[in-house]
């Protein structure tokens, strides 16, 4: 009985005298194959990269625009202080935003003391989260350094308040969106429409108003409303 066994006994003693075939040693121990170490290294990498891929993706659509909001346009500016900014830098708060331009002597006066009660008729708190932008018609004659003496003279509250100048395609564009009309009579000279633009968060347009002097009363609401939303 015992001889018929002791083969079997050799060969399962041999067996485990066998070096390993991965790491050539002979221990119970066996190192991970380097190959399929390599191939779990990939693996991994490959989860790494899909995951950032996918938190990449639903960042993006995180940060897309509103189909109809107004910084879909892409419109370089330079405001007062001759700093450089883009037009859709005012996305996460509401703004109110016009066009102007520095020498005007009535029609812009008045925009700017009609965005000027506008905001006085709002509580501190909501005031100091409202942004203004003002978007010269007349880049040739407003450059930051005019923009930056009109502020001084008009004692306007900067940088919360930024007047601003383009050049002259993307003057166009802009009143093109944001639905203001202006022509340019001679040098230094416009016609334009004196629309007051209420912008929310994310740049569409909740409001407008034409009337100046004494602010509309629904377009106050609408500002109040609008800096009330979460």
């Amino acid at each position: 009985m015992n001889d018929l066994h002791a083969p079997s006994l050799a060969r399962e003693g041999e067996r485990e005298a066998l070096p390993c075939l991965y790491c050539g040693h002979v221990s119970d121990d066996c190192a991970e194959p380097p190959r399929r170490a390599t191939a779990r290294r990939w693996l991994a990498g490959i989860a790494v990269l899909c995951l950032l891929l996918m938190l990449g993706f639903a960042s993006a659509r995180a940060t897309e625009l509103p189909g109809d909001s107004v910084y879909q346009l892409d419109a370089s500016l330079v405001d007062q202080d001759g700093h450089a900014l883009a037009f859709a830098d005012g996305r996460g708060q509401p703004r109110l935003v016009s066009l102007f331009y520095s020498s005007c002597q009535y029609v812009c006066p008045m925009i700017i003391d009609t965005l000027r009660k506008t905001e006085r008729a709002l509580p501190p708190a909501q005031r100091a989260h409202l942004g203004v932008l003002l978007v010269s018609i007349d880049p040739d004659t407003d450059t930051p350094t005019a923009l930056k003496r009109l502020a001084e003279q008009r004692h306007i509250e900067t940088p919360r308040w930024r007047l601003a100048r383009t050049d002259a395609a993307t003057v166009r564009r802009l009143a093109a969106v944001l639905g203001i009309q202006y022509k340019q009579l001679g040098k230094a000279d416009f016609s334009h429409s004196s629309a007051l633009i209420l912008l929310d968060a994310q740049g569409r347009i909740v409001a407008r108003s034409e009337k100046l002097g004494e602010p509309e009363a629904d377009f106050i609401a609408a500002v109040k409303q609008i800096l009330a939303s979460p």
